[in-house]
């Protein structure tokens, strides 16, 4: 992964492992999950439409023959996924979110090689079973002693495989778009289920604490629009399995966020899963070799 793909996806992973705590503090703060996501996404739609109509921008709109394709990812990729992770954090807390999320570097390696065709070197696949480890260690670090998974974990691991249909299947597209037009095609247009949240919103908003509103506003501006952006941007310049490893970093900053803002206190066994998370991220970055078998993906 070169230099530049590393550091802007570095950027989507802290801005993405900061988004749990603030959910959890704008349901703590009066907004209903249904209302949360159709608010972030109205502030994130209104930024990109902000931008294409900005003095000098040259936007354009997505052909016609790909228009399926980008509304099927809108919706799998958004709306799919932001409901499951809302809703889920209703019951769950933002570091085991972060952890559950944290799993979706497996499932995108397994989809990119069959679809990208790409194809991770031996200690790529051991970079990410270690990564995997660790995201299992944090798993047992939160979910008490009964070992209970909740409905609500069962919406947020929906997300993370909602995430990897996204992120590989988003990558050929990247080759006839710009990424800040293809980040506002699917933000647009995964907006518009989140519309069935529209009613009692005006009333919400007025019983809503000021930090409620400021997660809100925090999750529109930076996960949903400026996240989404230098991720896409990550991908159009790297691989979409060595790219998206550096998610395993993703429960870490969940973890530390929730601890700071929430104060929801790690387990010495989230902490150890941390590291050895890390550490897999590390050694997919330093020794795995992905392998290309197709320049360029259909």
């Amino acid at each position: 992964m070169n230099t530049k793909a590393f550091l802007l996806a570095s950027i989507s992973v802290i801005i993405w492992g900061s988004t749990f705590a603030a959910i959890r503090a704008s349901l703590h703060g009066g907004y209903s999950a249904g209302h949360l996501v159709l608010v972030r996404y109205l502030i994130a739609s209104g930024i990109f439409v902000l931008y294409a109509l900005w003095p000098g921008v040259k936007f354009r709109f997505p052909k016609k023959e790909d228009l399926l394709r980008i509304s099927i990812l809108a919706f799998i990729g958004i709306s799919i996924y932001h409901i499951g992770v809302t809703f889920g954090e209703q019951t769950v807390s933002a570091g085991t979110a972060g952890m559950l999320i944290g799993s979706a570097p497996v499932f995108i390696a397994i989809i990119a090689s069959f679809v990208l065709k790409e194809r991770l070197g031996l200690f790529g696949w051991i970079g990410l079973g270690i990564g995997f480890a660790g995201i299992t260690l944090i798993t047992l670090g939160t979910a008490g002693p009964s070992l209970n998974i909740s409905e609500g974990a069962f919406l947020v691991l929906m997300s993370a495989i909602a995430s990897a249909v996204f992120f590989v299947f988003q990558k050929p597209l990247l080759s006839r778009y710009n990424p800040i037009e293809l980040t506002a095609y699917f933000t647009w247009i995964g907006t518009i289920p989140f519309f069935i949240f529209f009613p009692g919103l005006f009333q919400e908003i007025q019983h809503a604490t000021m930090e409620g509103h400021l997660s809100a506003v925090f999750v529109g501006i930076f996960p949903a629009a400026i996240g989404y952006v230098t991720w896409a941007v990550a991908l159009s310049l790297g691989k979409a399995s060595s790219v998206s490893s550096l998610l395993y970093l993703e429960p870490v900053i969940a973890i530390f966020v929730a601890w700071v803002w929430l104060r929801e206190v790690p387990s010495t066994l989230s902490v150890i899963g941390g590291g050895i998370a890390i550490l897999g991220v590390l050694v997919v970055n330093g020794f795995g070799k992905y392998k290309s078998v197709m320049k360029k993906a259909a």
